[in-house]
């Protein structure tokens, strides 16, 4: 009995000696956070193509993923769209952006009123220039608002096609 309790003794001594070793790049801390930021994407032929501004960015090297407060994002085309939402979650090579929570996307048009589509979370490839999601959504333009849920939306094209199902009213247009 003494050999046994001797032997626990000795066992839990070590154990609890031993400090875990554990690398910052295992953990999902934040290595730095930056304020107030922007920024500035260009295309090849160097003009203003795509901006991205927040409130704060936190940076964590475990996945090199960028998360963001207020994040706002404008494609400067001849049509300007205009994203913004409450957080973003940004992948590490600034391809993938996953909007959260009062996300609106505003397209500019001088003819006509300005589309808005609103919904609670998109995901958005930068490059593409594609956005998606599963959530319910709302397509507003002057009067008319239509109701749907699920949207795969090309902003090159400017084709918004929507899922589940859709309803909603019309405004006629006039002549």
């Amino acid at each position: 009995m003494l050999l046994l309790l001797a032997g626990l003794t000795l066992w839990l001594e070590r154990t609890s000696q031993q400090e875990a070793v554990v690398s910052g790049k295992t953990r999902h801390d934040p290595d730095y956070i930056v304020d107030n930021f922007t920024i500035k994407r260009f295309d090849p032929k160097g003009k203003l193509y795509q901006t991205l501004t927040a409130s704060e960015m936190r940076h964590y090297p475990d996945d090199d993923s960028t998360e963001a407060d207020m994040p706002r994002m404008t494609y400067h085309r001849d049509q300007k769209t205009f994203i913004d939402a409450d957080k973003a979650w940004i992948d590490s090579g600034g391809k993938t952006i996953q909007l959260e929570s009062n996300v609106r996307v505003r397209h500019q048009n001088p003819k006509r009123p300005d589309t808005v589509l609103t919904t609670s979370t998109l995901t958005v490839l930068s490059d593409d220039e594609i956005a998606r999601t599963k959530a319910p959504v709302t397509i507003t333009q002057g009067g008319t608002v239509i109701h749907g849920i699920g949207l795969e939306s090309n902003n090159k094209t400017q084709i918004s096609v929507l899922g589940g199902r859709v309803h909603g009213t019309m405004e006629p247009q006039p002549k």
